[in-house]
């Protein structure tokens, strides 16, 4: 799996794909979405903002309001036992940074494209950022594991301190290290913003069968596909899936009209309007969450997505 981290779908690869940024694609009038996987494994982050940011990039900007909401809930519902959030796609640890961190996308992306950031070596990089991480780290950061096939994104975001575990494996391929299985006891949450056409139930099913509490399953999801075959295999596992009718959520703009024709054709065929969406030049997602049953009704779904 290959990003989100990713731009099509936001495409992160965790268990599958890489991506914060977006799915595997074409290039731009030869294919479905414009491919960005040159930028999703380098050795640090500085490609993937400067390249995606030139499409507007949004996704981690958009979940960083949901994603501290959420985990906030998850541990006021747990009390004392501490939270872990599994993200799965997790590239460089963009969510990670966003959840725990005083900063928004656009300080990040100014971080990175700076002439101070690209006069650095990696490992110059990598020793500013983990001074940078921890000076702006909130109070009340939860434990984050990451998983996303892309080991070089993998070993930065650990090596900067953005993650607490990382795992570089694909649980589309091959089934989870013994290693993952343990992390994955004590996780509450799982966050997706990128990266979902590469998943399937395969990816979430050992994840929570580990897991020694409830959890709740988070993943924005773009308009463009479906995300009904991972709904179905949640249900096996006793979650109940609910779709955030609004709003939805710009992810990047389109490479190109072949690009933006395809993305319109592909929402209108599954029964959206992208009239204000697609239709303007954007990406957009919508927000699938995944709880039990009976916290569905305990505390609503719009309640949770107020103010974030």
């Amino acid at each position: 799996m290959t990003h989100p981290g990713s731009t099509g779908e936001s495409g992160e690869a965790a268990g599958v794909v890489t991506g914060e940024g977006g799915d595997r694609a074409a290039a731009p009038g030869q294919g479905k979405m414009t491919s960005f996987d040159q930028i999703y494994d380098r050795p640090d982050p500085r490609d993937f903002f400067r390249d995606l940011g030139r499409w507007e990039y949004q996704a981690p900007h958009h979940a960083q309001g949901v994603f501290r909401r959420l985990a906030a809930a998850r541990t006021r519902a747990d009390g004392a036992e501490p939270l872990a959030v599994l993200d799965i796609c997790c590239s460089y640890g963009i969510n990670a940074a966003l959840l725990n961190h005083d900063l928004t996308l656009e300080q990040l992306s100014a971080h990175y494209t700076s002439p101070q950031a690209a006069a650095l070596t990696t490992a110059e990089l990598i020793e500013r950022d983990r001074a940078f991480y921890a000076a702006h780290r909130r109070p009340d950061a939860v434990r984050v594991i990451g998983l996303d096939q892309a080991a070089n994104a993998i070993g930065y975001a650990l090596a900067v301190g953005l993650l607490d575990e990382g795992f570089a494996e694909n649980l589309e391929e091959d089934p989870p290290s013994a290693a993952l299985l343990k992390a994955a006891q004590g996780v509450g949450l799982i966050t997706v913003t990128g990266g979902v056409s590469f998943l399937s139930p395969r990816t979430f099913r050992p994840l929570l069968s580990a897991a020694q509490r409830q959890v709740w399953v988070a993943a924005f999801v773009l308009r463009t596909g479906s995300y009904q075959p991972i709904a179905d295999g949640l249900t096996s596992l006793g979650l109940v899936t609910e779709k955030a009718p609004a709003p939805t959520y710009r992810q990047r703009r389109f490479t190109s009209a072949h690009e933006q024709q395809h993305a319109v054709d592909a929402v209108t065929a599954a029964g959206e309007d992208p009239r204000g969406k697609e239709s303007d030049g954007y990406y957009h997602t919508a927000f699938h969450l995944s709880r039990p049953a009976h916290e569905t009704t305990a505390l609503a779904l719009p309640a949770l997505l107020r103010d974030a």
